[in-house]
C-alpha cells in the first residue's frame, strides 16, 4: 500500500462560544494522505505557524513520502528526520510531522478494520472527560453561568485559563501580570463557590507565568481543592516546575501544546516535575511518538491526561494505553471537529465513549475544503 498523494489546507472554521454573539474562526490546517489503493487518512489541527505547516507539508514533506508504503510509519518518520529536520526538532516540522503521522494512523485502522484506540492497545472503550471553557474574555458572572450551564448538562469536570494576561493575537497566551494572578484567584474561587465541591476543578496557565506569579496562584488557590494546575511556567521550564511541586499541594500537571519532544517529557520525569504527564499527539509526533510517551510515564508510575485540546484524535491514544486518563474537550476544538467530520463522538455525563468504526472513526463532511484559504 503505497502512499499516492499527500495534501495540506488552512481551513477558516466557524464556531461559537457560549454567550458570546459574534461568531468566531478557527484557522485549522487539515491534512489528507491517499494511497494507491484508494484509502484516505485525515487530520486537523489548529497552529500559530498554519501557513508555514501547510508549505512545509505540500513542498517538502509529500516529495520525501510519495511513493512510500502507508504502514510503515518508523520508516516516513526517519525518512523525514533524516530529509527535512537535520538532526534538529523545529516546532513547524513535528507539527506537520503530527499531522501526517495521525493520518497515517487513520489509513492504518481502516485497512485493518479497526478504531486506532485498539491498535494501540485497545486499554481503554470508556474514557473520563473534561470541558475546558473558562475563557479570560469572560466576566465572573458569565464564567459561573457557564460553568453552571455546563454542569447542568452532565459534565463533571472544568477547567478555565488562568495567567493569560492581555495579548493583541491570543486572548489565552497573553502575558501575564501581577495584578492579573490576583484575579485569576479571585476568580477560581468565585467559581469553586458557585460549582460545590462534586465537580472536578482545573486551571491551565499555557506556560505563561513566571515562577512568582505560579507559586502565588498556587498558594492562593489551595483552598480550591484543584485537580491539577496545568502548564504552570514560562517554556514549561522543568527545574522550575518541580521547584512548584515541591511547595504546593496542587498536583502539576505538563507536556501539551507546543512540547514536541519526548526528550523534554524525559527531563519533566527526570526532575519529577509532574503528577500528570500530557503529550498531545498533534504535538509530539503523532500516535507512533505518544505511544512512547506513554511507557515512559508508565514506567514512572505517572498517569497521562490530555492537555492542548483536539480531542477526538487524542481519545485514541488514552484508549489505546494502560495509563491513559481523562481527555480534554477544549471547545474551540471539539466544536470544529463536530462541525467538520461525521461521527466525532461528544462527552456525555462526564466521559466519552470511543468509536468501534475503523480508523479514527470520523469521516470528512461532503464540502469541507470550501472553507479553505489562500
Amino acid at each position: 500500500m503505497k502512499i499516492r498523494k499527500v495534501s495540506c489546507w488552512v481551513l477558516r472554521i466557524p464556531f461559537t462560544f457560549p454567550l458570546v454573539k459574534e461568531t468566531q474562526h478557527a484557522l485549522a490546517n487539515f491534512v489528507e494522505i491517499e494511497t494507491d489503493d484508494g484509502l484516505k487518512g485525515h487530520s486537523l489541527s489548529t497552529y500559530p505557524l498554519k501557513y508555514g505547516i501547510r508549505e512545509f507539508i505540500n513542498r517538502e514533506v509529500a516529495p520525501v513520502i510519495e511513493g512510500m508504503d502507508a504502514l510503515r510509519l518508523e520508516g516516513i518518520r526517519t525518512k523525514l528526520w533524516w530529509a527535512t529536520a537535520r538532526k534538529h526538532f523545529m516546532g513547524a516540522w513535528n507539527c506537520a510531522v503530527s499531522l501526517i503521522d495521525i493520518a497515517l494512523w487513520d489509513i492504518r485502522g481502516k485497512a485493518l478494520g479497526q478504531p486506532v484506540w485498539k491498535l494501540l492497545g485497545g486499554a481503554h472503550a470508556k474514557l473520563p472527560a473534561y470541558i475546558t471553557f473558562g475563557l479570560p474574555r469572560y466576566s465572573t458572572e458569565e464564567l459561573i453561568e457557564v460553568a453552571r450551564m455546563l454542569v447542568k448538562d452532565g459534565q463533571t469536570s472544568l477547567k478555565m485559563v488562568v495567567a493569560a494576561g492581555k495579548h493583541e493575537y491570543d486572548e489565552i497566551l497573553g502575558q501575564t501580570s501581577d495584578e492579573s494572578i490576583l484575579e485569576d484567584a479571585r476568580r477560581v474561587h468565585a467559581l469553586r463557590d458557585a460549582v460545590g465541591p462534586g465537580i472536578e476543578l482545573m486551571m491551565d496557565a499555557n506556560k505563561g507565568a513566571n515562577f512568582a506569579q505560579a507559586l502565588k496562584l498556587a498558594k492562593l488557590c489551595e483552598p480550591c481543592n484543584l485537580t491539577w494546575f496545568e502548564d504552570p511556567v514560562l517554556q514549561g521550564d522543568p527545574r522550575l516546575m518541580a521547584r512548584l511541586r515541591a511547595r504546593t499541594t496542587i498536583p502539576i500537571a505538563a507536556g501539551s501544546t507546543a512540547t514536541s519532544d519526548l526528550l523534554f517529557l524525559r527531563e519533566y520525569l527526570m526532575h519529577e516535575a509532574v503528577d500528570y504527564l500530557q503529550p498531545n499527539v498533534r504535538d509530539i509526533g503523532g500516535y507512533t511518538q505518544a505511544l512512547k510517551a506513554a511507557a515512559i510515564a508508565q514506567a514512572f508510575n505517572v498517569p497521562l491526561a490530555m492537555g492542548g485540546n483536539y480531542p477526538h484524535m487524542n481519545m485514541h491514544l488514552h484508549g489505546g494505553v494502560p495509563n491513559g486518563g481523562r481527555v480534554e474537550f477544549h471547545w474551540q476544538g471539539w466544536k470544529c471537529v463536530e462541525s467538520l467530520f461525521d461521527g466525532a463522538p461528544p462527552p456525555v455525563n462526564g466521559t466519552v465513549t470511543l468509536p468501534t468504526a475503523p480508523g479514527l472513526g470520523f469521516t470528512p463532511k461532503a464540502g469541507i475544503l470550501d472553507l479553505a484559504v489562500d
